[in-house]
């Protein structure tokens, strides 16, 4: 259930790029999701816009262009769930967030790719929550129509195996969280 907040200064993007993009980006966030193009994947597909005024977006300490490139300067923030994603998937999110937002306001450019910062926020296990109810990664994946049998969740379960392992050596309570439900810090040893 990953989501997108793109911030990007006031009138770099009009009505019609903006949905460019939210089309480019809600497709990188399927793809992120194994390629969850389901009507539940859809639905935990989403990106914000956060237009910002040019006395709020600040780049070495200036609100011009100096230290970015003349097509403009995009930040965006990609939260998902911790443990969701190798080091590989994380270099191909942000390549293809990057390419995402190139492709739309700058697709002649070469150099369009300077003005883009990806940052990846992981949110601990049991964080996730919606209708008032904790949503763990065990669930997201067959909410989505993902198999918990495949090679992303295999993954899943043995990073978490192996944060239960160490929590469970450095004597961490048992109900400390940060674990998915299927697992408690004694199943780590």
């Amino acid at each position: 259930m990953p989501i997108m907040d793109v911030r990007y200064p006031r009138s770099s993007l009009d009505k019609a790029a903006k949905a460019a993009l939210a089309e480019r980006l809600t497709d990188v966030l399927i793809r992120m999701e194994g390629g969850a193009n389901t009507r539940q994947g859809r639905a935990f597909a989403w990106v914000l816009f956060t237009e910002m005024a040019d006395d709020d977006f600040w780049i070495g300490g200036r609100t011009d262009n100096e230290f970015v490139p003349p097509q403009g300067k995009f930040l965006v923030r990609v939260t998902i769930p911790e443990g969701y994603m190798n080091a590989l998937h994380k270099k191909e999110v942000h390549d293809w967030v990057t390419s995402a937002i190139v492709n739309v306001t700058s697709p002649q450019s070469n150099t369009a790719t300077d003005g883009v910062m990806v940052v990846i926020d992981e949110v601990t296990e049991g964080n996730w929550g919606a209708n008032g109810k904790t949503i763990s990664l065990d669930a997201i994946a067959g909410a989505v129509g993902q198999p918990k049998d495949g090679e992303r969740f295999k993954w899943v379960q043995s990073y978490y195996e192996a944060k239960a392992r160490a929590y469970t050596s450095a004597g961490y309570p048992v109900d400390t969280g940060g674990l998915l439900p299927s697992l408690s810090h004694s199943a780590g040893t």
